[in-house]
């Protein structure tokens, strides 16, 4: 049967349509993946998780628990691992609560090397300026939390913000006393930390605080020391009933700290205090049914924590629309 004009153009568009296919599939060389942004409305707050990327922390560096009972747990738990260690997410949270934007930690900027350093880019993806940051609200002095107080110039990256430390830890990782008596692994933390404030101390914005003072906005420290001497964690009133706490470093290797609270990590200050603020904030933030953001669980890091006999699990946040 001879083609029609029809089928002719039929062909023609059946032509085209696997050239574009055949296109769409082909190899486009370095892709990225989009903005680490995400958004999730907890009562009357909404948070934003800011990806900062990832580190490696080797499976070694867990302490006090059997090595075979940690290879047991992650086991079928599917995290990266490669010669560097476990692939670990770094991610900060800005709150916003009706104009105020509080930020709780800010990522590493430069002091980690390259796969880090994008807090400042994602919170400028979700839509933010720096410059409208009220308040950054650290959870400790480690660089992965408070070097992003810096951008690439080294100024004041939130030039308008007062930046909040527990004074624990104010007065123990900005003092080269402290410095000079510390372990020799963590001394370059000193300096980084000293340097990521100084433009705020500069202009009086460093504010250290005991957990037992008003912060902005409804905002509670807890006390949660043992990663760092003054180690906080911030617990947030949404309203209708709804509470986020975030909690900082209070779990660095999800995969097994939850059903066992009581493997340390080796940068912990103190073990012992670590385990037990570990323990007390799983158990509350499961018997109360809180919200929780970590900064080293699976960006975005918001969910919530289940009991699971003696122990914890994590319970990952279901996608979450906007609602306008």
């Amino acid at each position: 049967m001879p083609i029609r004009p029809s089928h002719t153009i039929a062909a023609a568009l059946l032509m085209l349509a696997l050239s574009c296919g055949a296109q769409a599939r082909s190899p486009h060389g370095a892709q990225q993946q989009v903005a680490g942004v995400y958004h999730q409305q907890i009562g009357e707050l909404q948070i934003t998780a800011l990806f900062d990327g990832t580190v490696a922390l080797g499976r070694q560096e867990l302490v006090g628990v059997d090595p075979t009972a940690v290879t047991r747990l992650l086991d079928h738990r599917y995290v990266p691992e490669d010669a560097q260690g476990l692939q670990t997410a770094v991610n900060a949270y800005l709150v916003q609560r009706g104009d105020h934007l509080s930020l709780i930690d800010t990522g590493t900027a430069a002091c980690f090397g390259p796969g880090l350093g994008q807090v400042l880019g994602n919170l400028r993806a979700a839509g933010y300026d720096p410059a409208e940051v009220d308040d950054v609200l650290l959870t400790h002095a480690h660089p992965d939390h408070m070097c992003g107080l810096l951008d690439a110039q080294g100024k004041a990256a939130y030039p308008n913000a007062t930046v909040w430390l527990s004074q624990a830890d104010a007065s123990y990782w900005l003092d080269p006393a402290s410095e000079a008596t510390a372990p020799q692994q963590v001394r370059m933390a000193f300096g980084m930390a000293r340097n990521a404030v100084a433009p705020y101390v500069a202009t009086g914005k460093l504010h250290r605080f005991t957990p037992a003072e008003r912060l902005p906005t409804g905002i509670t420290a807890l006390d949660s020391h043992g990663h760092t001497p003054g180690h906080v964690s911030y617990l947030l009133d949404g309203g209708n009933g709804q509470k986020l706490l975030v909690w900082g470093d209070i779990v660095h290797f999800h995969a097994v700290q939850f059903a066992r609270p009581d493997a340390a990590y080796e940068a912990d200050s103190d073990r012992t205090a670590a385990i037990a603020s570990r323990r007390r904030l799983m158990a509350e933030a499961s018997d109360q049914g809180w919200w929780v953001a970590g900064a080293h669980l699976p960006f975005p890091g918001l969910g919530h924590v289940r009991r699971e006999a003696e122990a914890f699990a994590w319970v990952p946040g279901e996608f979450s629309p906007l609602k306008r």
